[in-house]
């Protein structure tokens, strides 16, 4: 695999070690606020004034054309993350880390396993097997064992 390739097995990998502490601080949040809903609203926030620092700094603002040209469905993937960090801020600090995370995992490669298999979202095409989906039986294998403790 050339060099460049490592770089997109690095990144998710680091991107999935920092959900289950994006979750901690935000359930710190939340108790703090007394409402995961607002410490939801922090961490968009903050992650809002983020993005536009970068997109400003890369001078790569979409115009209005490409905004009216999105479908109605791409205006969801900020839902989809809002009810992600606020399930996140609610959930993670009562099961703990591991099962929330496991629970994440297995949601993420069940929704992985449709989206890949009829290519929907932009995905590439690639058939459910045998293989897949015993992969995913234990991934829900250890989120059974992991919930006995």
């Amino acid at each position: 695999m050339p060099v460049a390739a490592w770089w997109l097995l690095v990144l998710p990998f680091i991107a999935g070690a920092f959900l289950p502490l994006q979750a901690g601080i935000n359930g710190q949040v939340a108790k703090h606020f007394g409402s995961v809903m607002s410490a939801a609203m922090l961490s968009f926030a903050v992650g809002t004034v983020a993005l536009i620092c970068v997109v400003l700094f890369q001078r790569d603002m979409p115009g209005i054309q490409a905004l009216r040209g999105l479908n109605w469905y791409h205006w969801c993937a900020g839902l989809l993350g809002m009810f992600f960090i606020a399930t996140a801020a609610f959930a993670g600090p009562r099961i703990g880390a591991l099962l929330f995370m496991a629970l994440v995992l297995a949601g993420q490669l069940g929704m992985a396993l449709l989206l890949d298999h009829f290519g929907w979202a932009g995905f590439r095409q690639s058939s459910i097997s045998v293989g897949k989906l015993g992969g995913l039986l234990l991934i829900f294998a250890g989120v059974w064992m992991i919930r006995r403790g």
